[in-house]
């Protein structure tokens, strides 16, 4: 276990992530044909060249779960009960082939559960960069947290 007890975590705590990661073609294609999304803008080359972007983008779902994947290993992993949802996301700037992801985590709020005694709910924001420190993803996410053991 790596991740935080919701005690660990203060409001205003950023978290730099260690883990990069490349996102390659076949991450789109698996991912954009897995969940059933036709868009020719994520797969048909000729399409996408005729586009804005020239060139096919990466699924905002995809670079979504890749940002917050990324952030798992230093805030949740087996320390949280659930995610409770997303608040708000956004993708300001689009992902393609061969951008490196990296991300930064920002405790927004936290409080106590009412109902759950040994533990609490935690607000993130997740912001995902490319290597041109591009803002390509912020998701606001809320999370249940395990308290530290007594």
């Amino acid at each position: 276990m790596s991740g935080l007890w919701y005690d660990q975590f203060s409001v205003g705590q950023v978290i730099t992530h260690a883990i990069r990661r490349t996102v390659t073609e076949a991450d789109n294609i698996t991912f954009t044909t897995a969940t059933m999304n036709p868009a020719a803008l994520h797969l048909d080359y000729a399409a996408a060249a005729e586009t804005e972007f020239g060139q096919p983008l990466v699924n905002s779902l995809f670079t979504l779960g890749l940002v917050v994947g990324i952030s798992v290993h230093e805030t949740t992993l087996g320390t949280t009960v659930g995610n409770l949802g997303f608040e708000r996301t956004t993708f300001p700037s689009p992902v393609f082939y061969g951008d490196t992801i990296r991300v930064e985590t920002e405790v927004l709020a936290m409080r106590e559960s009412q109902s759950r005694p040994t533990q609490g709910i935690v607000t993130f924001v997740h912001r995902g960069l490319n290597q041109r420190d591009q803002l390509v993803c912020e998701a606001t996410r809320n999370a249940l947290m395990r308290k530290a053991p007594a």
